[in-house]
């Protein structure tokens, strides 16, 4: 008795009173039952919870170092098909690389040139039509219902010139300065880390593979395929979707006449790889510069040339680009989303939605090239209903 079950167990067969004797001997434990595997799966839920939440403080605490490791290996992997057919060519990997490098550095220097050139040739004309467009603005609210306090808009002004000339303000300017310092280090550790993923990618991840043998070796090979062919396409396919997106909105704006327009195309292009969120904001800023400029009917105008290009790239471009491993439920992207934004702001939310597919992308390819992990498995009774 006690931490012990009975010995025997009398069991009545048939309505006899014949007794049949088993021996069980087997101590009784707390941890036998199905609360007591509750309990086993909760606290190793809790294991996997702490080490996770470890991970990720460790990650906030070395962003110059994980941020830029990240964006290295997405970018290396969205130029790994030009590095492979460089290489087919016979062209060294160094030499393959710099003429890597020189191209990603020749378009980004091309498209800041544009900016710089479009912002310096319409900003004379802009803040004069947002001068008067403000004037017109401060007109219309004379004419409201209600009365606007001038003095209040007045001492409302004053407290934004006392705080631009406060310590408060000098200590964000300095903590502004301490940015920008960690983004140029960032930035060159970045281009840094692209330059040894594009030249010796495939030589670093054979060296990180020699522990494993048998099956985990054939799984970490799956692994490192799918996630560079996830991120690839991902980078590729926004890329594209973005770029069609950017033209379609500059061919609206140069119609009806909006200042900036090559401007706000080029931040329709970065905006569109914050998927859902970013094209939000980018018809959102689009129209206000129209607003400012031209008027409200134009802003009108201007949103709807927004949602119509988004329309057709959310309908037509994207499910045909991106592809299937890219098929994310917006559930699940905007979650991401929304943990990516909270853990690392416009970084975070820029990298959530590629990270998100990649973990999904290895899942489906956990068990082979073709079958996914057990658990992520359909029913037979699903696939079943999938197949008619």
């Amino acid at each position: 008795m006690g931490l012990f079950r009975d010995r025997t167990v009398r069991i009545d067969q048939h309505g006899t009173d014949g007794v049949h004797v088993r021996p069980v001997g087997k101590p009784w434990s707390l941890w036998a039952d199905a609360f007591g595997a509750l309990a086993i799966r909760a606290v190793q839920i809790i294991v996997v919870v702490a080490l996770a939440g470890g991970i990720i403080w460790g990650i906030r605490q070395l962003t110059v170092v994980t941020v830029p490791l990240v964006i290295a290996l997405i970018l290396a992997s969205a130029f790994a098909p030009l590095m492979g057919w460089l290489r087919g060519r016979g062209i060294p990997s160094l030499v393959a690389t710099l003429i890597t490098l020189f191209a990603i550095a020749l378009v980004l220097t091309g498209v800041g040139w544009l900016i710089v050139w479009a912002v310096r040739d319409q900003w004379d004309e802009l803040a004069t039509q947002a001068q008067g467009g403000f004037t017109d603005l401060m007109a219309w609210a004379a004419t409201l219902p209600f009365q606007i306090d001038h003095a209040q808009i007045d001492e409302w002004l004053k407290t934004l010139t006392d705080f631009a000339t406060s310590a408060q303000f000098g200590s964000g300017a300095l903590a502004g300065v301490s940015a920008v310092a960690n983004f140029i280090t960032g930035l060159v550790l970045m281009i840094v880390m692209l330059f040894f993923f594009l030249k010796d990618g495939p030589q670093m991840w054979a060296f990180l593979l020699r522990p494993f043998r048998g099956e985990p070796y054939e799984r970490a090979l799956r692994v490192g395929s799918k996630t560079v062919t996830v991120l690839g396409s991902y980078v590729r396919g926004t890329a594209t979707v973005a770029a069609v997106d950017a033209i379609g909105i500059l061919i609206g704006l140069l119609i009806l006449q909006v200042p900036l327009a090559l401007p706000l195309a080029v931040l329709v292009f970065l905006l569109a790889f914050i998927p859902i969120v970013g094209a939000t904001l980018a018809g959102i800023l689009a129209a206000l510069v129209a607003l400012v400029a031209n008027g409200w009917v134009v802003a009108l105008l201007v949103v709807g040339v927004v949602v119509l290009v988004n329309q057709l790239e959310g309908n037509l471009l994207q499910p045909v680009l991106m592809g299937r491993s890219m098929q994310l439920h917006a559930f699940v992207i905007l979650i991401a989303l929304t943990a990516g934004t909270v853990l690392g702001g416009i970084v975070g939310a820029v990298l959530a939605v590629p990270i998100t597919a990649v973990a999904w992308g290895i899942v489906q390819v956990w068990d082979g090239p073709h079958t996914p992990a057990r658990w992520a498995r359909p029913h037979r009774r699903e696939a079943i209903s999938r197949t008619d």
